[in-house]
């Protein structure tokens, strides 16, 4: 962004993403959020204009620029009406294969990434397990060293997209826990074919074409070149990923709620109730204006979190405070939207229910908001750790 606007390049991409959302209606979401089918058709018209690879370097067909540019993106696609579920089915492409562009070697880059950017390949992200939450230092899947390379067991949860996917990124502990200076060392990354992992679905709240699942992995064989980086600083790998996805969902929850926030301010402009059009009352208008200001003040935090990112500034601070920031403004606008339709808020037609279920998503995933919140007062403020 240039100051406090988007730059003529920005602005054309946020014009050529929404035309290609332009083409999913209401009806469209609203289908796959009653059946389940995961939107194909979006996201090959989204791989087919080459969307998926605006973070990727150009050498292998990418459009090498940077997270300001793929917020911009995953904004648009969120505020057009498709919500997360349009976001979450392309948004491991975005920025899920990182640890792959600034840790693998030439030749998995130039083998891997133009199959993502294209839409050839489907890949998840396989990090959380049952029994260690947001505690990745106690994750039990292991990763056996045998002949030409791994050999893998465990369980995974909340992966989402597996069922479709092709390709895994996994974190695996290939040193034990005991063995290591640090609780978070002798972890590993991979990224391989998905294939032979069981996956099963786990029926949620909303979001229901793109699915989360328990994953059972058992003796899976990987490959020595599907390692990515050096063995055990897989959980260093995965940091430089997690300061870009907080700032993706901040907006794609902001985008969520302007949607949410357009369709309640038409709603009450052209509904009549007791002779004059409910907007003109102050306890539907309020909450609305509210909303409006809090979206607003969290999508500045959530452009200066990236544009220090892209700076190559530390952002650690700006990302998980817009992802907080940005989860929550989100939420209190679906609600209010909801609200403002009364009785009609609870109906499918109008759709803020729904846009009300996925918000919810922002607000635990990819981290609690106790956990950014401890971040803050440890890092920001110098406050005692708490956990």
């Amino acid at each position: 962004m240039a100051g406090f606007w988007l730059t003529d390049e920005q602005e054309a991409i946020r014009e050529g993403v929404a035309k290609v959302c332009a083409a999913f209606d209401d009806e469209y979401w609203r289908r796959t959020d009653e059946t389940g089918n995961f939107p194909e058709e979006f996201v090959a018209a989204i791989a087919e204009g080459g969307w998926l690879g605006v973070a990727m370097p150009e050498s292998v067909g990418g459009a090498g620029l940077g997270l300001t540019e793929a917020a911009v993106m995953m904004q648009t696609v969120a505020q057009s009406g498709a919500g997360f579920s349009g976001a979450s089915a392309i948004h491991l492409n975005i920025f899920g294969p990182m640890p792959l562009v600034k840790f693998g070697t030439d030749a998995q880059r130039e083998r891997l990434l133009p199959r993502i950017i294209s839409g050839e390949d489907k890949m998840c992200f396989a990090v959380t397990e049952p029994n260690s939450g947001l505690d990745t230092s106690s994750l039990e899947t292991r990763a056996e060293k045998v002949d030409g390379g791994y050999r893998l067991n465990g369980r995974k949860i909340w992966t989402t997209g597996a069922q479709r996917a092709n390709k895994i990124l996994i974190i695996a502990r290939t040193t034990p826990k005991d063995q290591c200076a640090k609780p978070t060392g002798g972890l590993s990354l991979f990224y391989t074919d998905r294939e032979q992992i069981e996956a099963k679905p786990i029926p949620k709240m909303g979001r229901k074409a793109v699915e989360c699942n328990m994953l059972f992995i058992e003796d899976l064989f990987v490959p020595q070149e599907d390692l990515v980086g050096e063995e055990g600083k897989g959980f260093q790998y995965l940091l430089h990923g997690l300061n870009p996805e907080r700032v993706l969902f901040a907006v794609e929850a902001i985008g969520l709620g302007r949607a949410a926030l357009a369709k309640a301010s038409t709603y009450a402009k052209e509904r009549v109730v007791f002779g004059r059009p409910i907007g003109q009352n102050q306890g539907v208008a309020h909450p609305l204006a509210k909303s409006w200001a809090e979206l607003e003040a969290a999508n500045l935090m959530a452009f200066k979190a990236a544009a220090l990112y892209d700076a190559g500034k530390e952002c650690g601070a700006e990302a998980n405070a817009a992802k907080y920031l940005g989860a929550e403004a989100g939420f209190t606008a679906c609600e209010a939207s909801v609200l403002a339709h009364g009785g009609m808020g609870y109906a499918k037609e109008y759709d803020v229910e729904r846009y009300f279920r996925e918000a919810m998503i922002a607000r635990i995933a990819p981290v609690s908001r106790e956990m950014i919140l401890n971040f803050i007062a440890e890092r920001v403020l110098g406050l005692p750790k708490s956990y």
